[in-house]
């Protein structure tokens, strides 16, 4: 290594503050405390461990579990033992679950106690798993585990404490997988770099004016684009992380008190739980204050208010699993704060300019020219710069499609303001965005027409107060046989995870081209008619 260059790896945030705040507490949960020399010990045991069973800088390490300390603890001790990690989604069903581990090849798997009844059945199914480490957890249920499973404490318990020391060569190794639905319903692996990695997660707490005496809230969930890198960003600040193992309004109003929480991240759902929490609780304002990175559908006018009252500070941003979570934010301009509520909302409702360190976003016409910066004019919003992924995990043929010209097409349309702020219109693929989560329209209907007696079908969003938006399908029966709305929502629900089933079935003919295409955009304006959608 030469003496004026390091390779950059999220790996020196969490060594450097066991050595600065190694009294500090780095992770609270529930009645425990985990110091930052804590911290780094449990990472090496863990990477320890890991090497001892083969894991190399070729190989991935799945994980099944909800916002705990095992899983920050996972987001460095993976990659310590020279691994990548792939936090698979806790929402999924155990069918996709399994087609994440066995697509990303991970021999070693870490998965929650609570969630071992729902992949036993699939076992057989992850081709290249042969070890399975399950973590205890005094709020999960005690169940049942396989045979040949081991549990995570004892595993940690039989490994060396020592630094492994194999900090990567090059910063450009993979650090996570993280699995998408994308576009066309089949997971991809999005593969995160050391590099990319460190730079958003300073990215984040730059954005969030955050500092060592931050306390960070974990409601949006680590699976998730790597907790959209605070995963490492707040362990780069010597900040605290607060874990939540399952957020309820109540339990995040109750740990922001009791913790003093200074900052969290969901989407809009988040806030509304805040306001929902705070009002059940008598709560009128946090006096300590409070940032929240929202994405997602655009906060409301009403829930930015509700949070301006609770001295709770909103900051939109905007990205996508291939840009490691967020790569835009609405920076608020100061002449904003002095007008109206509801044109401040409107502003802060769009997707904003590029991270300081992620360089280039441009909204580009079908041959990759921009567009005329006048809130007009629709084309795609296209990335590249520091915080764009290594590319997809097994899928050279997407990943080139995805990089076409030199750029990651997003698949997202919309304008660029004369102000340089781009506003996002749809998403070009009819993707939904239900709760911060993806919904591929494409899965759904799949699932739907493989039903006896449905012969055609289309899925689309519909307005929902909770989650921003939601999925509704369009059936049209065989004539033969016949089906209830309940029947089909059930039928989708055995064969997905639930928050992507419909959530109403429409039954009509379907409008449709001369071509024979479905006119979907007929049936999203009936049911958004008095609405206006912004995807983000």
């Amino acid at each position: 290594m030469q003496a004026n260059y390091t390779p950059l790896s999220p790996q020196s945030f969490l060594v450097r503050n066991a050595r600065v705040y190694p009294d500090k507490p780095a992770i609270v949960y529930g009645g425990r405390q985990t110091t930052y020399r804590e911290f780094l010990e449990r990472a090496c045991r863990l990477a320890n461990g890991l090497i001892e069973l083969g894991i190399t800088a070729e190989s991935n390490v799945a994980l099944l579990a909800p916002n705990t300390p095992a899983h920050l603890e996972a987001n460095f001790g993976v990659h310590m033992a020279g691994g990548a990690l792939v936090a698979v989604n806790t929402r999924l069903s155990p069918q996709e679950i399994a087609y994440i581990v066995k697509h990303s090849e991970a021999r070693v798997m870490l998965v929650d106690a609570e969630w071992v009844p729902q992949i036993a059945p699939v076992m057989g199914a992850m081709d290249a798993l042969e070890h399975l480490i399950v973590i205890e957890d005094e709020a999960a249920p005690e169940v049942d585990w396989p045979d040949g499973a081991v549990t995570y404490e004892s595993f940690l318990a039989g490994a060396s404490s020592g630094y492994p020391a194999l900090f990567p060569e090059n910063e450009n190794q993979t650090i996570a997988v993280n699995y998408t639905s994308g576009t066309t319903g089949h997971p991809k692996g999005v593969m995160y770099t050391h590099r990319s990695a460190y730079i958003n997660g300073v990215c984040d707490v730059l954005e969030t004016s955050m500092n060592a005496h931050s306390v960070y809230l974990w409601t949006l969930p680590m699976f998730h684009c790597s907790g959209w890198c605070y995963t490492w960003g707040v362990t780069a600040l010597g900040a605290t992380h607060v874990c939540l193992r399952k957020p309820t309004p109540a339990s995040i109003v109750e740990h922001i008190l009791e913790h003093r929480v200074t900052h969290l991240c969901g989407a809009p759902i988040v806030l509304q739980m805040i306001a929902d929490g705070a009002k059940a609780a008598g709560i009128e304002r946090f006096e300590h204050g409070l940032k929240i990175s929202t994405a997602a559908a655009p906060p409301s006018p009403t829930i930015i208010e509700h949070m301006i009252g609770l001295n709770a500070e909103v900051v939109h941003v905007y990205g996508l699993t291939e840009t490691y979570g967020p790569m835009t934010v609405c920076e608020v301009q100061r002449e904003w704060l002095d007008g109206p509520i509801h044109e401040r909302a409107r502003l802060m409702a769009r997707q904003g300019v590029p991270y300081m360190l992620a360089e280039d976003l441009q909204v580009l016409d079908d041959r990759d020219r921009p567009v005329p910066a006048d809130g007009r004019t629709m084309g795609e919003a296209c990335m590249r710069g520091n915080i764009v992924m290594k590319g997809y995990f097994r899928d050279p043929e997407a990943t080139e499609k995805a990089f076409r010209n030199g750029w990651f097409h997003s698949g997202d349309l919309g304008v660029m303001h004369p102000d340089g702020y781009i506003e996002l219109k749809d998403r070009a693929k009819d993707m939904i965005m239900s709760g911060g989560e993806n919904i591929s329209t494409i899965e759904v209907e799949n699932v739907l027409i493989a039903h006896p007696a449905v012969t055609d079908v289309a899925v689309v969003s519909r307005p929902d107060e909770k989650w921003g938006e939601v999925p509704v399908a369009f059936v049209t029966l065989n004539g033969a046989d016949n089906a209830s709305e309940t029947e089909l929502i059930e039928f989708c629900r055995e064969r997905l995870a639930h928050f992507k089933a419909p959530k109403a079935v429409i039954f009509e003919e379907l409008p449709r081209t001369s071509t024979g295409k479905v006119q979907k955009y007929l049936l999203r304006e009936r049911l958004w008619q008095g609405h206006e959608r912004r995807i983000n």
